[in-house]
């Protein structure tokens, strides 16, 4: 019985050191190659994480400026009006003058002044409203236009952020499929260790018990001896 005992033993001592053997090689080969793909994969990973971290998020409106706010009264046209009155009322008055004050003379030359004051007004409100109209416009477009640019700003910064999360994304994958491959190459070499080591002790036992024990009750355990 002992002797079919040993046979089986060696059997399993057989398989288990083949199975430690193919375990160690397993982690060993490919090592290097595995080892440069994580430290690379961390590097990029590293990479894409501060990219991340650094993504503009200031307010895009802080430097926009409020176009109405420099908008005035416009007095030139007003000005405009008061000068040419006076001097019409003093041209007119001046010519009247010259004649022999006649009442109906002096009543004809203050219609007339008041009629010209009265188209020179007319004109000067009509220019204010046009320079006003064209003010209203003119901050009317650049609002328009700073408006235009915020939402591309908003635009292009959401575009950026999308695709710095998606490299942050592939990045960790690589990263964690770097880490598992080098995982697993570690868990085949202690396994492999382990079964090695397994099967070692098991060769010594049927080695004893055909009565040979060190490394020639290894080898008589493996049928080797």
């Amino acid at each position: 019985m002992i002797p079919g005992m040993a046979a089986g033993l060696a059997a399993k001592a057989g398989g288990q050191i083949i199975g430690g053997l193919t375990g160690i090689a397993g982690g060993i080969i490919g090592g290097g190659k595995r080892r440069r793909e994580q430290r690379a994969a961390q590097k990029e990973f590293d990479q894409m994480k501060a990219r991340y971290e650094n993504l503009d998020t200031s307010n895009l409106a802080t430097g926009l400026e409020n176009a109405y706010e420099d908008l005035t009264v416009n007095t030139q046209a007003a000005d405009f009006a008061a000068q040419q009155q006076q001097q019409a009322l003093a041209n007119t008055m001046g010519s009247m003058n010259a004649a022999a004050g006649g009442s109906g003379i002096a009543a004809l030359a203050q219609a007339m002044a008041g009629q010209q004051s009265q188209n020179l007004q007319q004109a000067s409100a009509s220019i204010a409203q046009q320079e006003s109209a064209n003010q209203m416009k003119a901050a009317q477009g650049d609002m328009t236009v700073q408006s235009m640019e915020l939402q591309g700003a908003q635009q292009a910064r959401a575009a950026e952020l999308d695709k710095t999360e998606t490299l942050l994304g592939m990045s960790q994958q690589r990263l964690g499929a770097a880490n598992e491959a080098r995982q697993k190459a570690t868990d085949s070499l202690v396994g492999g260790i382990g079964s090695l080591a397994g099967g070692v002790g098991t060769a010594a036992a049927a080695g004893k018990m055909q009565g040979e024990t060190g490394v020639s009750g290894i080898m008589a355990g493996l049928g080797l001896g």
